[in-house]
C-alpha cells in the first residue's frame, strides 16, 4: 500500500454510488441522533456530537439532513438504539471489527454471523481479536494544509502523539482521552479537518494475496451496506493490483 493511507486501507471501500448515498446519509444521521440523545443536542457542549457532525459534512451531507437527525433526539421522536461491537476472523485469516447501531440485537447478531459464514470468515467473542487494535483518536487534514513538519509542529503544539503524513493527507493520531482537545486545537490551526473520529487501529497489517482478498472485500462490502453497521475495521493489507481491479 506505499503511497496509500493506511486508514483508507483499513476503512477500504468501493466507489459510492448515487444509489448508495441515501444509506450513508441514513447511517450519518442515526449517529447524530444517538449522540445528540447522548448529551445536550448542542456540538460545541457535546465532543460526540461535533464528532458526528464534522463526519457528515466530510460526506457532503445537506445541512437539513443534520439539524432534522438532531431534532429527532431533541423531540425525543429518535428510536433507541443499542450500540454493539461484533468480532472475527475474515478471509487471509484477517481480524474484523464490526461496529454496530441496532434496536434488534438478534437480528443484527444474525445478519453478521451470516455474512461470515457465507465468505469464509468466523465470528468469535468481543475481545478475540480487538486486543490487536488501538482504540484511538483518528484527524485527518488534506496534503494542502502544510508540509510534513509544519504538519509535526501542529501534530505537537495540538497535543497529538504523532502525524503520519503522505500523498493522500495527513492523519494526526490522539488518545481517546485527548482527542477532543486535540481535535479544537487542530481545527484552530488548520480549519475543519477533512474527518475526526474514534477508530479502530491496527497494531501489525496482514498481507492478504489476491484470491483471498477478492473473497475478504466481499465480506467487507457486505457488512457495511447493512443498515446496523456503522463501522467495519480490519488489519489487512491489499495488493495495489487489487485495489485497482475493485475500484475500476
Amino acid at each position: 500500500m506505499a503511497g496509500h493511507s493506511q486508514f483508507k486501507n483499513i476503512m477500504f471501500r468501493k466507489g459510492k454510488q448515487d444509489k448508495e448515498r441515501s444509506k450513508l446519509f441514513a447511517k450519518l444521521s442515526r449517529e447524530i441522533t444517538v449522540a445528540a440523545k447522548s448529551g445536550l443536542p448542542d456540538p460545541a457542549h457535546n465532543p460526540r456530537l461535533r464528532t458526528a457532525i464534522i463526519a457528515a459534512k466530510a460526506e457532503s451531507m445537506p445541512k437539513d439532513n443534520i439539524e432534522r437527525a438532531i431534532q429527532k433526539a431533541v423531540g425525543g421522536a429518535g428510536e433507541n438504539y443499542d450500540e454493539v461491537r461484533y468480532e472475527g476472523r475474515g478471509p487471509g485469516g484477517v481480524a474484523l471489527i464490526i461496529e454496530t447501531m441496532t434496536d434488534n440485537r438478534n437480528r443484527t447478531s444474525a445478519d453478521v454471523r451470516a455474512a461470515f459464514s457465507k465468505y469464509g470468515g468466523q465470528m468469535s467473542e468481543t475481545g478475540s481479536v480487538s486486543f490487536m487494535f488501538d482504540h484511538v483518536g483518528l484527524i485527518i487534514y488534506p496534503p494542502e494544509k502544510g508540509g510534513e513538519d509544519a504538519m509535526l509542529e501542529a501534530a505537537l503544539e495540538a497535543g497529538a502523539h504523532e502525524c503520519v503524513s503522505s500523498d493522500d493527507g495527513h492523519e494526526f493520531l490522539t488518545s481517546m482521552e485527548d482527542f477532543g482537545s486535540v481535535r479544537d486545537a487542530l481545527e484552530a490551526k488548520l480549519g475543519t479537518p477533512a474527518s475526526a473520529a474514534i477508530v479502530w487501529r491496527p497494531q501489525t497489517m496482514v498481507a492478504v494475496n489476491d484470491e483471498a482478498g477478492e473473497t475478504l472485500i466481499k465480506l467487507v462490502e457486505v457488512l457495511d451496506d447493512h443498515d446496523d453497521v456503522q463501522n467495519v475495521y480490519g488489519n489487512y493489507e491489499l495488493s495495489e493490483a487489487l485495489l485497482a481491479k475493485m475500484t475500476a
